[in-house]
């Protein structure tokens, strides 16, 4: 059982609310997934739900890290384009970033579809982008504020991580501020740190932060659940609890780690998470609209806020993986 938006829902309930028709399946295409950094949860989720989508449509896939850097990715975006693939999958950074290259693969008409590309969700989505695939992430961001704001009682001295590296991440953060200061919360810092440098940052930072506000610090929210992968060491040495505060509540994305934080009560209470195989095969499915000059599904996925109770029924191997039958239907769509 999950907390979704506010509702307590089994997803094995739940019927699939994705498209229901579609072109079948493309013969013998050949996929490139662009890996902004698979040390990220949530960006290697998409891949793995990509790769699974594949097999089953019959694509092959060739996945490409950029290793959480502008140089790893531009230098991906340039292999890319030398393969000549049939589409290419933009997984997980912001789509001006590698505008050049964005251009080139245009002006050779290879479609391009992505996930978390830029603020602007479904279909035609800037940069030549025929569908850039997300849950809405200002509904991520305030599901997560709002949870905090009860949980402290209506009275949270907020932490707010970013990475202005993406405008995307910015405007989530910003959301989140808004929605704990309407609600009466104080958001006591707003701090810019990349995500690709989580793993050096987070603990100084967190000691810091510890010194500076104190008890005064009640949660820490972060518009990825990668922040927290490196906090719970220095709140340890702090004496704090695993399920001591601050509280860590993550507006995106459900990792498999994070899931194992909150099942432990081990330095983080909540994720507001993303069905992250199913977006994989939401983007394949995208892509074979692309390639046969179909419009795309216009198809838009729920998240769900994921506490304890329901990250330990996903068990040994978590993951956000709804049951509504979603293999099936693209699988019937593609004639597979």
């Amino acid at each position: 059982m999950l907390t979704g938006l506010g509702l307590t829902i089994a997803f094995a309930e739940m019927a699939f609310d994705g498209p229901s028709a579609g072109p079948k399946a493309a013969e013998g295409k050949t996929i490139v997934v662009l890996a902004a950094d698979l040390k990220n949860g949530g960006i290697l989720g998409v891949t793995n739900g990509v790769e699974e989508a594949a097999e089953k449509i019959g694509w092959t896939v060739r996945v490409l890290d950029g290793g959480g850097s502008v140089q790893g990715r531009t230098a991906a975006f340039g292999q890319a384009i030398a393969l000549q693939p049939d589409g290419i999958v933009i997984n997980g950074f912001d789509a001006v970033e590698q505008q050049a290259a964005l251009d080139q693969v245009a002006a050779a008409k290879i479609p391009m579809v992505s996930w978390h590309s830029g603020p602007k969700i479904g279909c035609d989505a800037p940069g030549g982008i025929f569908a850039n695939v997300s849950t809405d992430a200002m509904t991520v961001s305030e599901e997560a504020a709002k949870w905090a704001v009860g949980d402290a009682g209506g009275k949270p001295g907020v932490v707010i991580f970013t990475d202005s590296t993406y405008q995307i991440a910015i405007d989530k953060a910003d959301r989140i501020k808004e929605t704990i200061e309407e609600m009466g919360g104080t958001v006591l810092e707003y701090v810019d740190t990349p995500i690709a440098d989580t793993s050096n940052r987070m603990g100084p930072l967190t000691t810091n932060l510890l010194q500076k506000y104190g008890d005064q610090w009640t949660h820490a929210l972060a518009i990825n659940d990668i922040y927290f992968d490196f906090m719970g060491p220095a709140l340890a040495a702090a004496g704090i609890k695993g399920d001591g505060s601050p509280k860590a509540v993550a507006a995106g994305d459900g990792s498999e780690s994070a899931f194992q934080r909150i099942a432990t009560g081990q330095y983080q209470s909540i994720t507001v998470a993303e069905p992250l195989n199913l977006q994989g095969w939401q983007l394949v499915d995208e892509l074979n609209r692309a390639v046969q000059g179909e419009a795309c599904s216009g198809y838009v996925t729920a998240p769900a806020v994921v506490n304890m109770e329901g990250a330990k029924a996903m068990g040994d191997s978590p993951i956000f993986d709804p049951d509504n039958g979603y293999r099936a239907a693209y699988g019937k769509i593609w004639g597979k």
